[in-house]
């Protein structure tokens, strides 16, 4: 038995390896595709396409054959292909940019970009809650907002709305001491 599990492969390593190389990129090009943020807010609905896929695409990878050597075949190419794309992608930025995207524009001075929110399917409340998180109050304290490829939503707030730096504070200090010592003739 523990023979059979191991050893009995029905389809060549080889076609193994080229399955696996096609079905990620197959999948790469679905996600690059779908959208960004899906890659950071995840909600029920994804992580079952995500299981779901992973089944879909399980005898597309390493076809008839249900051995461990099979399922390692397979698993060593995903994690191998995906840590040379990532390697490659670290030297050649515009490789990176193709199968990344660039950052899109979503929120400019203060106001939602038209239409933006719904192609790139940002929620009201994803939106809200990441200018909370930057100590602001509502978009409209909001000198510009991107969604990286990665999925996050990197906002910047208008300057009369950011929060004071330690820099900020020592200058102020400062300033405050050099006026005491005008007032007390200490210069």
């Amino acid at each position: 038995m523990w023979y059979q599990l191991a050893s009995e492969q029905s389809i060549p390593v080889l076609d193994k390896v080229l399955r696996t190389i096609a079905v990620y990129a197959l999948l790469a090009v679905i996600f690059r595709f779908s959208g960004k943020r899906g890659l950071a807010a995840m909600n029920t609905f994804d992580i079952v396409v995500v299981f779901l896929l992973a089944n879909v695409v399980q005898n597309a990878v390493i076809g008839p054959d249900d051995t461990i050597s099979g399922a390692a075949v397979g698993a060593f190419t995903l994690v191998s292909v995906n840590a040379i794309i990532n390697r490659v992608s670290i030297h050649w930025p515009r490789m990176r940019r193709l199968l990344e995207g660039k950052g899109r524009d979503v929120i400019v001075d203060g106001v939602v970009l038209p239409g933006v929110q719904t192609r790139l399917g940002i929620q009201t409340e994803d939106l809200d809650h990441a200018v909370r998180l930057q100590n602001g109050n509502t978009i409209c304290e909001v000198k510009q907002g991107v969604l990286e490829p990665n999925g996050q939503l990197i906002l910047t707030l208008k300057a009369s709305f950011r929060g004071s730096t330690q820099g900020d504070v020592r200058e102020i200090l400062t300033r405050l001491e050099r006026i005491e010592d005008r007032l007390t003739g200490r210069r």
